[in-house]
């Protein structure tokens, strides 16, 4: 079943291409750009990113993502109790977010 779907798929990227309708296209001949912020999300939910950051949309998920990361870095160089001790709340009400964010997308795209 899959090797004919496969195999289907296949057979239409090559008529498309014979037909020139690959040509011309957006970034073609060039190296794919650089996501590193695909690297934290599995690669089906990436290319669903990609898709909404080409049309100027961001997901919740990613930024609360890119914020995490960026207070763990900054966690590195605290080193007053108060201030790591916000710091370590901060970055728990964070987590907390982007796993209600992450778990809210995956029951929808279960429906």
């Amino acid at each position: 079943m899959i090797r004919s779907v496969q195999q289907l798929i296949e057979r239409q990227i090559q008529k498309t291409r014979a037909q020139g309708g690959l040509s011309g296209l957006e970034g073609e001949g060039k190296p794919l750009p650089a996501r590193p912020e695909e690297a934290l999300v599995d690669t089906a939910d990436a290319a669903g990113f990609r898709i909404m950051a080409q049309a100027g949309v961001v997901p919740e998920e990613i930024e609360i993502k890119k914020a995490i990361e960026a207070l763990r870095k900054r966690l590195a160089d605290i080193h007053a109790d108060d201030a790591r001790k916000d710091a370590m709340a901060e970055l728990a009400r964070l987590e907390m977010r982007y796993n209600i964010a992450r778990e809210a997308r995956q029951k929808f795209l279960q429906r």
